[in-house]
């Protein structure tokens, strides 16, 4: 038995007993400490699985059935292993943050025995290496995380609308994929993956797969408009669920739209580059944009999870249309780009849903305009959202400077190769593309400065904030774990970009390797990033600044009696501070015709005058744009239909009669004909 065999057999004996012991221990904090130690396990053994399928480890699991179907195989190959070690890292953090939500609902039987099943199926989907064993693996990782919504559908009302709008979506994300694979087992006569990959790209039966499968697995990335359910459902969900759904099963999409361009049909047509360049592009602006109006913490970073899988598939976009460009390289640091993105999008918003539980644990509150003063109160909850908020930001010396600065350099040498331009397509869409990622790099900025700014910073603007605690350090230890990576990988990305490029081989080889002080040297478009050889030479610039600032604070001490005039800070009172409302206002106006914001506007006036005004009460409300102009409608439709059908049910046994009667008519003529 190979190592990758024990691994995904030990993994079905730690669901057994994770399972098990969610169902029969009954002190809700035993069962917290004991399922949420199984299911850490459960993932550390996704962990090891992975990186040893990573390092080119071989082994498969063979599971006979009683229908006359091939047996199901489980057998990760080097990009599987990878997006296995990414989910499973982030079901290691979510189940350790999840002990400490004993007694809370979060913590019954259910939501643990669904914590381990949809691990469990997350993990091993990209072990599958046939269309049954994948598509039953998917069904298990989205009943899993259906169970896991209904935490908290006792006390809220709103999880019931919810859950109904991700059961549906995540039906019709599986038909797309089912109709795709069905196409391709179709044309090729097998449902194994290596007999998928041998259609010609260039047939008719490949662009229908495409468009299917490009669609089904869009959807659960998140991607424009196959997104409704996410600032639905990730705000519904507990922290560690959010985190374990955002930072973890959106990347299964990624996979899917991965093993469609890599694996599958490689070297498709420059139409689907296109296409999946469009969509990337859309998703990330209009994610970014509806995030940086957002007031509720949850629904800011879901849809901040939007634009960073906009940003992944412009990336793999990039790549598919360079490469039938020939721009060889581009495409290879493009591809490169987009798992890089994929990796630190796992790891911080991970990291940051799992502060937003913990904000969310002590304030029982997610409004940003009720929240502030929690750096004082929660510091190291506070440490690690800002470091995980500075890789969504992109800023440097985090992994997302490190993959949206590789996708940067990989469109900026699209352009051209050898000096030539490439096709008219390409030479247009890179242009447009660093446009979109410059954009949306400055919303992201706007967007985490405020979601830090006003929850951490300033005064509390409501008794909750200030009687916030810190977490308990079962809860702060995957908290600081998370931000440590996101700052290691910004500072050491060359192992990192050199274990993604090995995972896309055979066919795709993208050129890089370590340099310095393990910084990435992508040699196929001749750039290099060594972002910890630049903080050391910024240290040392800085370290004499910095002495002699303090040498001088302590000659010359400044002594202030009073503040003159009060200064304007000794009555400054949370009203006086800004709200994530009043931030992002002119944003709002900004964008007014995208966002389509409503405005109510009461004045309660002194009496009887006209002049005095006593009260002024604004609501302003940012609607998702895409639900209320398109599945609204289609929704309204579908149940005015449904109520004229009504009507053809009345209880008459005799109009029945008539229906199975014409029902029978009908199918005797078409088998006649």
């Amino acid at each position: 038995m190979t190592p990758v065999e024990a691994g995904m057999l030990g993994q079905v004996a730690l669901l057994a007993a994770a399972v098990t012991t969610a169902l029969l221990v009954p002190s809700d904090r035993w069962r917290s400490r004991v399922s949420g130690i199984l299911c850490a396990l459960l993932a550390t053994g996704g962990v090891v699985t992975g990186a040893i399928a990573l390092t080119g480890g071989r082994g498969s699991l063979t599971i006979p059935t009683a229908l006359p179907l091939d047996p199901l195989v489980l057998s990760p190959d080097r990009l599987g292993g990878l997006v296995m070690v990414i989910v499973s890292v982030v079901g290691v953090l979510a189940s350790l943050f999840g002990i400490g939500s004993a007694r809370v609902a979060s913590a019954s039987r259910t939501a643990w025995a669904s914590m381990a099943v949809f691990l469990f199926g997350m993990q091993l989907v990209p072990a599958a290496t046939d269309v049954v064993s994948f598509l039953l693996l998917w069904e298990i990782m989205t009943l899993g995380s259906t169970a896991l919504l209904l935490a908290h559908h006792a006390t809220r009302g709103t999880v019931a609308s919810a859950l109904v709008w991700y059961s549906a979506m995540s039906q019709l994300s599986f038909f797309f994929v089912l109709a795709g694979l069905a196409v391709l087992a179709g044309a090729t006569g097998g449902t194994g993956f290596a007999a998928l990959a041998t259609l010609d790209p260039a047939s008719w039966q490949a662009s229908l797969a495409f468009v299917l499968l490009l669609l089904g697995f869009g959807g659960k990335a998140e991607l424009v408009p196959l997104h409704v359910w996410v600032p639905r459902v990730l705000p519904e969900a507990p922290g560690h669920v959010a985190a374990a759904m955002s930072g973890a099963m959106v990347n299964i999409g990624v996979y899917g739209a991965l093993l469609v361009c890599v694996r599958f049909l490689p070297n498709g047509p420059a139409w689907w580059g296109v296409l999946i360049m469009v969509l990337g592009g859309v998703s990330a602006l209009y994610g970014i944009l509806q995030a940086s109006v957002a007031s509720n913490l949850k629904v800011l970073l879901a849809y901040s999870t939007t634009e960073n899988m906009g940003l992944v598939f412009l990336g793999l976009g990039a790549s598919v249309l360079l490469r039938g460009d020939h721009a060889t390289g581009a495409a290879d640091a493009a591809l490169l780009a987009a798992l890089l993105l994929m990796v630190s999008h796992a790891v911080f918003k991970a990291t940051l849903f799992l502060g937003a539980g913990a904000v969310a644990r002590s304030t029982r509150e997610m409004n940003l305009d009720r929240l502030g003063g929690l750096g004082s109160r929660m510091p190291w909850t506070a440490a690690a959202f800002g470091a995980s908020a500075l890789g969504a930001a992109a800023l440097p010396v985090t992994s997302g400077f490190v993959a949206e600065w590789m996708l940067l350099q990989a469109l900026v040498h699209g352009s051209r190769v050898g000096g030539e331009v490439v096709s008219v397509t390409a030479s247009v869409a890179m242009p447009l593309a660093v446009a979109v990622i410059a954009l949306t790099a400055g919303l992201a900025l706007l967007t985490f400065v405020k979601a830090y700014g006003i929850a951490f910073l300033a005064r509390p603007r409501s008794e909750k904030a200030k009687q916030a605690r810190e977490v308990p350090i079962i809860m702060r230890i995957p908290l600081i774990i998370g931000a440590t990576v996101v700052i290691g990988l910004g500072l050491l990305p060359g192992p990192l970009a050199e274990a993604l490029a090995s995972a896309v081989g055979p066919a795709f080889t993208p050129d890089v390797r370590t340099i310095g002080l393990a910084g990435v040297d992508a040699r196929g478009i001749d750039v290099v990033l060594d972002p910890t050889t630049f903080v050391a030479l910024a240290v040392l610039a800085l370290a004499p600044v910095l002495a002699a600032i303090l040498v001088s604070s302590r000659r010359h001490p400044t002594r202030v009696s009073a503040l003159p005039w009060a200064g304007g800070g000794s009555r400054l009172r949370p009203r006086m501070q800004y709200t994530a409302t009043s931030y992002a206002e002119p944003l709002v106006r900004v964008f007014d015709d995208v966002l389509r914001p409503t405005r109510d506007v009461e004045v309660t006036h002194v009496g009887e005058s006209r002049y005095l005004v006593e009260r002024v009460h604004v609501e302003q409300t940012v609607s998702d744009v895409i639900e209320t102009r398109f599945y609204r409608p289609v929704l309204d439709l579908a149940q005015r239909f449904g109520i004229l059908a009504r009507r053809a049910q009345n209880g008459s046994i005799h109009r029945y009669l008539s229906y199975s009667f014409l029902a029978l008519l009908a199918v005797l003529i078409v088998v006649s004909l």
